[in-house]
């Protein structure tokens, strides 16, 4: 992997990671488009996942410190509660996952469904709830959204704020949520690739560390923006620009797999 292609990859999965049009079926699609396996070079992915967990703590750096200082808070307990069907379905889904990643077969159908789910989100009216006056079924309802955002082309964002303003949540309430949740999301699949390195030191000493920092602190820089231009693309009911731009993509990539094939494995054998 050269510079550049470290540096683009890693501009994609700031700005995909946060705006609601999927970090991971970029990830795929920049794959299969430039002939490189970022998702088998394990720390190169960590790298952009820390990149990325610094960009968004960073943004969210008045909420962090508020709950760091209220640790038994309403809304602490929330973001705990919506952790554990993120954490049971990644668990139990994890070999499944795996392989979609590897094949790219499914995310032309997963970009289709986010391009739904945008156009749907600016027609929900907001409720009133917020963070801390949310029910215990929102959050676990949300949680279990995200955890099926693991599908490599539907966003977590977009379905965890989609969840939140079904729920009855507040646009901003909704957005801050998500993000928050995001936080200790990217930290536990930050450490799970972790001890894959773990297991392997000798193959990390061989990588090209220059080149994956320089990708970390692009996916950082660029997932800052794409953490307040998501906020106020929310809060403006925007969002059908990016249902346009998902459907687009998964135009192109559904072509490729049905007729073309030459980037995209078939849709059907």
């Amino acid at each position: 992997m050269t510079a550049l292609q470290a540096v683009i990859m890693g501009i994609v999965q700031g700005i995909t990671e946060f705006l609601p049009i999927s970090s991971s079926g970029h990830i795929v699609l920049f794959e299969k488009l430039m002939h490189v396996q970022v998702e088998q070079d394990t720390l190169f992915i960590l790298l952009l996942h820390i990149g990325t967990l610094v960009a968004v703590a960073y943004a969210m750096r008045k909420e962090v410190v508020w709950l760091w200082k209220h640790p038994r808070s309403r809304v602490t307990w929330m973001v705990l509660v919506a952790l554990l069907p993120t954490a049971v379905i990644g668990a139990l889904c994890e070999e499944w996952f795996d392989n979609l990643f590897e094949s790219g077969v499914t995310i032309g159908l997963e970009f289709v469904v986010t391009g739904i789910i945008l156009w749907w989100i600016d027609s929900i009216e907001a409720g009133p709830k917020t963070e801390s006056s949310m029910a215990l079924a929102d959050s676990l309802w949300i949680g279990t959204l995200q955890g099926i955002a693991i599908l490599p082309a539907l966003s977590r964002s977009g379905l965890t704020i989609a969840g939140g303003l079904w729920r009855g949540m507040d646009r901003m309430a909704a957005t801050r949520f998500s993000f928050l949740l995001s936080i200790p999301a990217i930290l536990g699949g930050t450490l799970v690739k972790l001890d894959d390195i773990v297991e392997a030191p000798a193959k990390a000493l061989m990588l090209p560390w220059g080149e994956m920092l320089l990708g970390a602190l692009a996916a950082a820089i660029a997932g800052y923006f794409s953490v307040r231009w998501t906020t106020w693309l929310v809060a403006r009911c925007k969002m059908r620009v990016f249902a346009v731009y998902t459907f687009a993509i998964a135009a192109f990539i559904l072509y490729d797999q049905l007729f073309a094939h030459r980037w995209f494995p078939p849709l059907v054998h």
